[in-house]
């Protein structure tokens, strides 16, 4: 035979193998082998498709429709808010109910569906479900998420904020918080910095797979350059804002450290990840256009900084005024 003809007949015993093969798995199973395998960087899927493991888990593939899907998001809607408590013994998180009935943002409810929609695209491309299936979830259509919220620091809330980091237990907090404010990157992005991703000569620190699934390059200005080099180690893999007890083996919990930094300023209604916006805010402010801070953010979608937009509107107005004001007067 030859190499085309072996080519040939290995399709055709490939075929005929997944003809045969069983399409009982439940979605229980598929969520289990997806996860076995799962490497991304999302910290809080498991927690999204354990539920959907407790609404449809017992239910095949073959019996799964977006009626059903669909039937299933509202009643994970109707569901009791949580809230996060930590960690057991054996590190798993702990949850408590809210005691104020908090109805599911849009957001929430988005996130549950694109999780396990993305394990049923996994599995249709692992060839785990029948032939001809199609993903349940393409059927169900967003919810409307209204626009988010905008918090960002005043000039004299962020003089407060930064001089009550330095002070702090933990001796890197500063660094942390000036690093996020001017860079824009999330927590956990910051948080899973080795020394090893960052490059203080050339002004960069390169991210691993981010919560989006790519990787990203931080330009950092000069000022974090500063606030970072006395920290620098030799070892790669000590984590940049890791935890002191391990000697920086292990990225740091720094709730507490922040939550009494925040005490300290009296800034109010405030949290970490508003440095983000914060950082947003101000280029905006300063004229930058949205795909240039979408780039800065690693938003893939530019809708998701439209939120920055009308922060742009007084530069605008600012410039034209000044390019354009004395034309025909």
């Amino acid at each position: 035979m030859t190499a085309l003809q072996n080519a040939a007949a290995g399709i055709t015993a490939r075929i005929q193998s997944m003809a045969e093969r069983p399409h009982s798995l439940t979605v229980r199973d598929v969520i289990n082998r997806y996860m076995a395998v799962y490497a991304g960087r999302d910290g809080t899927i498991t927690s999204r498709l354990r539920v959907w493991q407790a609404l449809i888990g017992d239910f095949t593939l073959e019996k799964l429709d977006n009626d059903l899907i669909y039937a299933a998001r509202n009643e994970l809607a109707c569901l009791p808010a949580l809230n996060y408590k930590g960690l057991d013994h054996d590190g798993e998180k702990i949850f408590r109910v809210k005691k104020r009935s908090v109805d599911k943002a849009a957001s929430t409810l988005n996130r549950h569906i694109a999780s396990i929609s993305s394990v049923f695209s996994w599995c249709v491309e692992q060839r785990l479900s029948p032939r001809g299936w199609v993903n349940p979830c393409r059927g169900v259509k967003q919810l409307r998420e209204p626009m988010g919220r905008v918090r960002f620091l005043d000039d004299e809330e962020r003089r407060r904020l930064l001089d009550a980091c330095k002070p702090s237990q933990y001796p890197r907090l500063y660094a942390l918080v000036l690093t996020a404010l001017l860079t824009g990157a999330r927590r956990g992005e910051l948080a899973a910095l080795k020394w090893g991703d960052v490059d203080l000569d050339n002004a960069v620190a390169r991210l691993g797979r981010t919560k989006n699934g790519e990787r990203r390059t931080l330009v950092l200005l000069p000022q974090v350059i500063a606030v970072l080099r006395p920290f620098v180690s030799s070892d790669a893999n000590r984590y940049v804002f890791g935890s002191v007890k391990t000697r920086y083996q292990t990225p740091a919990s720094i709730d507490t450290a922040w939550r009494h930094a925040l005490k300290r300023s009296e800034v109010k209604n405030f949290r970490f990840h508003d440095l983000r916006h914060c950082c947003a805010s101000y280029l905006a402010q300063a004229g930058v256009p949205l795909n240039v801070i979408a780039e800065v953010l690693g938003h893939k979608r530019l809708d998701m900084t439209q939120r920055y937009a009308h922060l742009t509107v007084q530069t605008k107005a600012t410039a034209m005024q000044t390019a354009l004001g004395g034309i025909g007067l």
